[in-house]
């Protein structure tokens, strides 16, 4: 009997897992085509925008007017302005896209090792079944629905376990995302009362390492939406966590515009709090979810260990 329930949980396990990834997969390649339309966009949108600093620094009638009327050097400022904004949206959306490419072959090369575990595990199931009918138990049918439940449970359990994972260490980036603006605010400050050139390069150091910190949350709340995908929540989690796609988007076309004022250091880090605030709000629900689905796994091991008991 023992055989048979060792590797009964042990195909069970994969199929679970071959499930999972199906689902997986099929989010995976969702996002990969949204992203490869985005990444088709921001790369027309940066060679634009390098194209006008181009023209502006050529021999162009423009060039000539903005020469003509003393408006050139703060244009040509404005264009080059523009065109570093496109080049890093761009980068960052390419950045998702290599990452999701990345995590679709990995998922792709662990599908096909969890391949036909179910034919083999109905096979085993029906020898066991086979075996507990030639022993005389008559109790065969409810023990294995017992088990069929708990396995059921231990699986709903890893997928909540591994989201919950996935937005603690997003939780964490936003964190280092925030301390970094509030760096970044602290040296304008200084810059505002006469700080000079250490407190202009400690400031826009800060906001290097906020934008890379950014690049790679939208990386995270990604792989943290595919996570909840295999979850199954409340409408208004999904409605959340589709937001958080957005994310980097929103961050900087504010801090972006213009790297010199505070307001838009501090509009950032709004936005960053209420990002952190929403995917906290997940976060409490998943682990709600958990503490009910280890009630409910407890109570369902109780009662098979009292049945078996009984019978």
């Amino acid at each position: 009997m023992e055989k048979y329930n060792k590797r009964l949980e042990e195909l069970r396990e994969q199929m679970a897992s071959r499930n999972r990834l199906e689902r997986i997969l099929k989010d995976l390649k969702a996002q990969r085509q949204e992203l490869s339309d985005k990444v088709y966009e921001l790369e027309n949108e940066k060679l634009k925008e390098q194209a006008d600093v181009e023209k502006l620094e050529g021999r162009s009638l423009s060039a000539l007017y903005y020469y003509l009327t003393g408006q050139k050097e703060e244009r040509l400022d404005k264009e080059k302005q523009e065109a570093y904004a496109a080049r890093v949206k761009y980068d960052a959306a390419l950045s998702e896209l290599n990452a999701v490419e990345a995590d679709i072959q990995n998922t792709e090369n662990n599908l096909r090792a969890a391949q036909r575990s179910e034919q083999e595990y109905q096979k085993v199931l029906q020898e066991k079944a086979a075996f507990m009918k030639e022993s005389g138990n008559s109790n065969a049918s409810q023990i294995l629905n017992f088990e069929n439940q708990l396995a059921q449970l231990e699986n709903q359990l890893t997928e909540l376990r591994e989201a919950i994972s996935a937005g603690d260490s997003a939780l964490a980036t936003i964190r280092r995302i925030l301390s970094s603006l509030e760096n970044a605010e602290g040296w304008a400050t200084w810059d505002m009362l006469g700080g000079g050139l250490i407190a202009d390069a400690c400031k826009h150091s800060s906001l290097d390492e906020a934008q890379s910190l950014v690049e790679n949350l939208q990386i995270q709340l990604r792989r943290f939406k595919t996570e909840l995908a295999d979850v199954s929540v409340q409408a208004d989690i999904q409605i959340s966590v589709d937001g958080f796609l957005r994310f980097a988007d929103f961050f900087f076309d504010g801090l972006l515009a213009d790297w010199t004022v505070m307001d838009k250091i501090e509009q950032s880090k709004r936005q960053v709090i209420d990002t952190n605030n929403q995917l906290a709000n997940v976060l409490n629900q998943l682990n709600s979810m958990l503490t009910s689905t280890e009630q409910e796994k407890k109570t369902t091991q109780n009662r098979m260990d009292h049945f078996i008991y009984e019978h």
